[in-house]
């Protein structure tokens, strides 16, 4: 087996923090510039990204916490690119609702080691029939829904971060 690459390193310290629900260090992990994208977010700039898992780390532990687990696997990285799976299991606070979110993301990286840019995939479709119920299952395919969940979430950001330091 060989050394992790120190890009691997970068995946592996992220989620590690993500399962502990450490923003702090999730943060730490990418460029100032860096972008993130994902179904309910498209944010820009290490403040941004930042703000979002701090905001949803300290959802989690405010109202989440006993049910909270992450795991991840399949890490794989090289000097420019990297990539790994994970899985959340939450309490989706806006409904109440326990979700299984299964994700894919991808990575880019800048010279130093830090995340450029992540891209997360995952069914939109199966997370909303989860997280919103009926809703979601009537409605998850569709664009309405869709562009509903990245207002609010682009909302509740705008709002968290204004609270911010």
């Amino acid at each position: 087996m060989t050394a992790p690459t120190r890009n691997e390193q970068t995946i592996r310290r992220f989620y590690d923090a993500f399962a502990r629900l450490d923003a702090d260090t999730m943060a730490a992990c990418y460029a100032e510039d860096a972008s993130f994208d994902d179904e309910a977010f498209s944010l820009r700039g290490a403040r941004q990204i930042g703000g979002m898992w701090k905001m949803l780390c300290s959802g989690t532990r405010a109202k989440g916490a006993s049910v909270w687990k992450l795991s991840y696997r399949d890490v794989q990285a090289d000097a420019t690119r990297g990539q790994a799976h994970w899985d959340a299991h939450y309490l989706f606070s806006a409904t109440g609702r326990i979700v299984d979110n299964a994700i894919d993301s991808r990575f880019t990286f800048t010279p130093e080691g830090l995340i450029a840019t992540q891209r997360d995939r995952f069914d939109f479709w199966h997370w909303s029939r989860q997280a919103l119920g009926t809703p979601g299952l009537l409605l998850g395919w569709s664009p309405m829904l869709r562009n509903k969940v990245r207002a609010t979430a682009a909302a509740n950001l705008a709002t968290f971060l204004a609270r911010q330091p």
